[in-house]
């Protein structure tokens, strides 16, 4: 009996530049870059980080520090190099050349950990292109792969299946996945109208991955969202209905979540998932409160949400209304805990503070979407015919129906409703 066993995790060696302008401390973002590796199933054995004014724009790092680089690999006995930066294909072909081992970034372990996690027609399509279109400038003669040393980071498609490597074969399949997308798109269109008939107040969760979004929205909604500790967990958007105080029922939804240096490739290819975040009439940005780099978090979830046009086209412009959850209050304990507490909500009063594992705080949060969805309701005294017996079942449903007396000429009700509904009654009510 022969027993399969698991491929061993790739050994990759981590190295990061620090830029006089970067937004994250270079230790701090090449501990990110840590976790992403884990998630694409390779282990970090060893890291670098050099203080630099700009890229080296041959070999990214400098040919000094390329080959100090290569003496660590070896001490290492590291399979790979990652870069903490999206490199340039004659970066990566050089740093490749002086290390003597493969050479990825960033970017292709993002764009790796999103293969693994795709699971609808509309994720894995996402990802494909977005990984084809990241590929093809990386080819080199006539299809050769630079990741030419067989699997690993780089080279798995959505499903575990291997990518493709000839130019011709790639530029023809990013058209046929770029037509797909583009009926997928006709699809959700057709969807959200569906949906924006029902007039339901739609709350869509947002946030750096990680922040506990589909934990809390399994707490919120019941409902059975994948739930892992680690990055991008989440590619597909749910939407679930969700009964509120008051029996106010919005619908709430939950998406990919953000990343520092998230690859251009892959925002435009799930653009179109995205961009659904314009229905939303509110946007719930959950933050991970423990984590040390949290305002930077936030600043990258908000510039994110900028590039896809949700807010004002100036650069410094309004985002859609917003409502700030600090999660994983749990993590928060003893005396620093509180004075952290203390400090953000002195800095963002409006915030609600949340546990979604221990469920501390979701008493509140619903209370605030429950009063954001009612704010444009309008406040209906009517009669309606006995034959609008389904219109009264409608407004139970999707309103707060406060009164109903059912008399010779019809049904007189008293209720709260939102604007779509409004119009209904207004149009069935006997004069």
């Amino acid at each position: 009996m022969t027993v399969q066993t698991a491929a061993p995790p790739e050994r990759a060696y981590l190295v990061g530049l620090e830029l006089p302008r970067s937004r994250f401390d270079g230790e701090d973002s090449l501990e990110e870059l840590a976790t992403l590796v884990a998630a694409a199933d390779a282990v970090a054995v060893g890291r670098m980080l050099q203080q630099r004014r700009s890229p080296d724009p041959n070999s990214w790092v400098g040919k000094g520090k390329a080959q100090e680089i290569a003496r660590e690999v070896a001490r290492l006995r590291a399979e790979l190099v990652v870069c903490d930066d999206e490199l340039k294909p004659a970066q990566q072909r050089s740093l490749e050349e002086l290390s003597g081992v493969r050479v990825v970034d960033r970017s292709a372990v993002i764009l790796d950990i999103f293969a693994r996690h795709a699971r609808s027609r509309e994720g894995r399509i996402q990802v494909e292109l977005a990984q084809l279109e990241y590929r093809l400038p990386r080819l080199t003669g006539k299809g050769k792969e630079l990741s030419r040393l067989g699997g690993g980071i780089g080279t798995r498609g959505p499903g575990e299946s291997k990518l493709e490597s000839d130019r011709q074969i790639i530029r023809k399949r990013i058209q046929e996945l770029r037509e797909r997308l583009g009926e997928v798109a006709k699809q959700r269109e057709r969807a959200r109208g569906s949906r924006a008939s029902e007039g339901l107040f739609l709350a869509s969760l947002v946030g750096y991955t990680n922040a506990g979004k589909s934990t809390l929205m399994n707490a919120l909604s019941n409902a059975n969202v994948l739930v892992a500790d680690q990055p991008f967990a989440t590619l597909d958007p749910t939407t679930r209905r969700v009964t509120l105080g008051g029996g106010t029922t919005v619908l709430l939804s939950d998406t990919v979540g953000f990343v520092n240096k998230l690859p251009p490739a892959l925002v435009a290819a799930f653009r179109a998932t995205l961009e659904e975040l314009n229905d939303a009439d509110l946007l719930v940005h959950v933050v991970d409160v423990s984590h040390p780099n949290a305002h930077e978090r936030m600043r990258v979830v908000d510039e994110t949400l900028r590039s896809l046009g949700l807010g004002s086209p100036r650069a410094q412009g309004p985002l859609q209304p917003k409502l700030l959850v600090f999660n994983q209050t749990d993590r928060l304990r003893g005396g620093d805990g509180a004075a952290l507490r203390e400090a953000l909500a002195a800095e963002f009063p409006a915030a609600i503070f949340v546990s979604a594992l221990l469920g501390e705080g979701l008493d509140a949060l619903r209370e605030r979407l429950a009063a954001a969805a009612t704010a444009r309701w309008k406040r209906i005294d009517a009669t309606l015919p006995y034959a609008a017996g389904a219109l009264v079942q409608r407004i139970r449903q999707r309103g707060a129906l406060r009164r109903a007396d059912y008399g010779e000429r019809g049904i007189r009700i008293e209720a709260e409703v939102p604007p779509e509904l409004a119009a209904e009654i207004a149009a069935a009510k006997l004069r």
